[in-house]
């Protein structure tokens, strides 16, 4: 398999979604009742995870959550051969539900997952997150209920009943080089050193390519043609989709004029092994399209470049 083609981590067929069960009645009763189902905790957009010996997702039983409405849960689907649904918890304080576990932030931790429990929990907490912001009716601001096992948000006053689906924000992502070198920018909040590619969503009435070559313009004035599809990425930070590009410059002079970048440079393969940007993290597909440069340039991995440097990965 071609390294681009290579599963970014929170992507792949790790769980059975069972679309055609949620709205199974009978069905649904008999999971929530199956000593067998397993729930995903979310608690303020965290995951829990057990860190020690090493890193794993905690799925609970029943028992372990206490008293939870059915309608609060959202079906996930078929996991490890058994119903799996997600659950919000609420409070100030985290709660206590398993030994040496936290709940912790995903998009740090991730990585350390094996790839099924990270695409799980991702898939966990973008359903949470969208659910949380859909309880009152965008139409006529009546609160709303849960339907199809959580899939569906349906308004409560009669006359109206707007249904509002799981939406996610596509956004590009994308590496542009001039041949011999990358084309990397920074945010001013960033710790220094730290570069990334260039990204930014999508506006309506937009195609991904002309995405791509508007962000790469407005960010850091650089003209770009070729504009090529690389993979994408599930990235619920809160709720997007990381559509990847590669994409040659037409023209190599660089500026930030609409101040989003801090800075953009230029910056050859040996200055990337040799540490002089600090580079996003491996689970991150920014990451991916760099380190696939890189890889086709010099025939050797970028991440194994003593040299190199990467963002670090905290708790």
């Amino acid at each position: 398999m071609p390294p681009h083609r290579a599963r970014h981590v929170f992507a792949g067929p790790y769980v059975d979604r069972a679309s055609g069960l949620r709205k199974d009645a009978a069905w649904l009763e008999a999971a929530l009742a199956a000593p067998a189902t397993r729930y995903v905790p979310v608690w303020r957009s965290r995951s829990l995870l057990r860190l020690e010996p090493l890193p794993g997702a905690v799925l609970l039983g029943r028992e372990a959550l206490g008293t939870v409405s059915p309608g609060e849960l959202i079906l996930l689907g078929q996991f490890r051969g058994a119903a799996c649904f997600a659950v919000e918890l609420a409070g100030e304080a985290p709660p206590s539900l398993a030994a040496a576990a936290e709940f912790t932030d995903l998009r740090l931790s991730g990585g350390l997952l094996p790839p099924d429990e990270a695409g799980l929990l991702a898939y966990a907490r973008a359903m949470v997150y969208w659910r949380e912001r859909h309880r009152y009716c965008g139409a006529c601001g009546a609160p709303t209920r849960a339907v199809s096992a959580g899939h569906v948000m349906a308004c409560t006053r009669e006359g109206c009943g707007t249904e509002f689906f799981p939406r996610i924000d596509p956004a590009i992502i994308v590496l542009v080089t001039d041949g011999e070198r990358a084309l990397l920018g920074r945010q001013a909040p960033w710790p220094p050193g730290r570069y990334s590619t260039i990204a930014g969503f999508v506006e309506p009435g937009e195609s991904l390519e002309d995405a791509v070559a508007r962000e790469v313009r407005e960010e850091t004035s650089v003209e770009v043609a070729d504009v090529e599809y690389h993979s994408s990425q599930p990235w619920p930070f809160p709720s997007s989709l990381m559509v990847g590009f590669r994409a040659r410059a037409a023209a190599t002079a660089v500026a930030c004029p609409d101040g989003e970048l801090e800075d953009a440079r230029w910056f050859t393969a040996a200055e990337l092994a040799s540490g002089t940007p600090a580079l996003p993290p491996p689970q991150s597909i920014s990451f991916r399209l760099i380190a696939d440069w890189y890889e086709r340039r010099t025939g050797r991995s970028l991440a194994d470049e003593p040299g190199a440097r990467l963002w670090p990965l905290k708790r």
